[in-house]
């Protein structure tokens, strides 16, 4: 089973991808750029607790999602190299993301990369714990090959896709309620498929929010953050329409939020 450090690493950012980066030579930020995790969140629930009771009633009540169009969103979001994750804001701005006509806005990735990835990892080491579906034989969305089955909180594919959503809406204003909502769909998917607790998810949020308003204030980021909002705008009217059919998946996923009261 691969630790925690080299799931966090993936989950983050797709190292192998971001090499091709053209864009000018950049900086890598320190480890500790960002907050630690380990003291701005909080605790998960523990066992026994209401909150807990929450997070075991949702669980099970969303396995009932398996093969509807909801579980198949929540199977593409589950895939984190960093193009997809980047195109999957395609319909929040009305027009398909293009990672390769973005060199500055991978360059931006890769140098926020060695923080993000730290800080998760500390704090997944540090609760160690136990994902959903452990111990059961429920159905999840993906194999639970390489998830790492003590690394649940905070949920790692919600900090990358919320995280990319703030970094997107920061670069995008004028799209941002958009990319915000997708943001938030994002993270859902993660109760969806099954590999996270509800609270995971919304430690999630919260981790990215803390990590993206520090890292988008580096002084290091500024030229590359200025050429991205420059080349994510010359890719409208230049790129394909996002594809319909999904659109209308992602707008009836964000009218029933999984996290609303029942």
């Amino acid at each position: 089973m691969i630790t925690a450090a080299r799931l966090s690493a993936t989950l983050l950012m797709c190292t192998t991808l971001l090499a091709a980066c053209t864009a000018s030579s950049h900086h890598i930020l320190p480890e500790t750029a960002i907050p630690d995790a380990r003291l701005v969140l909080p605790s998960p629930p523990a066992p026994g607790s209401a909150a807990q009771a929450d997070d075991d009633q949702v669980f099970h009540e969303t396995r009932a999602l398996k093969d509807t169009p909801r579980w198949a969103l929540a199977q593409r979001d589950a895939d984190l190299e960093v193009p997809h994750l980047v195109r999957d804001f395609s319909c929040a701005v009305g027009y398909t993301l293009d990672l390769s006509k973005a060199p500055h806005l991978a360059s931006v990735l890769k140098q926020m990369e060695n923080p993000i990835v730290h800080r998760t990892s500390e704090a997944k080491h540090y609760w160690h714990r136990t994902r959903p579906f452990v111990g059961t034989n429920l159905p999840i969305c993906t194999s639970p090959e390489g998830l790492g089955l003590h690394s649940s909180y905070p949920s790692g594919h919600t900090t990358a896709g919320y995280g990319m959503a703030l970094l997107l809406a920061h670069l995008m204003p004028e799209h941002a309620t958009m990319i915000l909502q997708r943001g938030r769909v994002f993270g859902e998917s993660r109760i969806v498929c099954g590999a996270h607790w509800k609270s995971d998810v919304q430690a999630g949020f919260l981790n990215a929010s803390s990590e993206m308003d520090t890292l988008l204030a580096a002084p290091e980021l500024q030229d590359d953050l200025a050429a991205a909002r420059e080349e994510l705008r010359a890719m409208k009217g230049t790129t394909s329409a996002p594809d319909a059919a999904e659109c209308a998946v992602e707008a009836d996923a964000a009218a029933h939020s999984i996290l609303s009261e029942k």
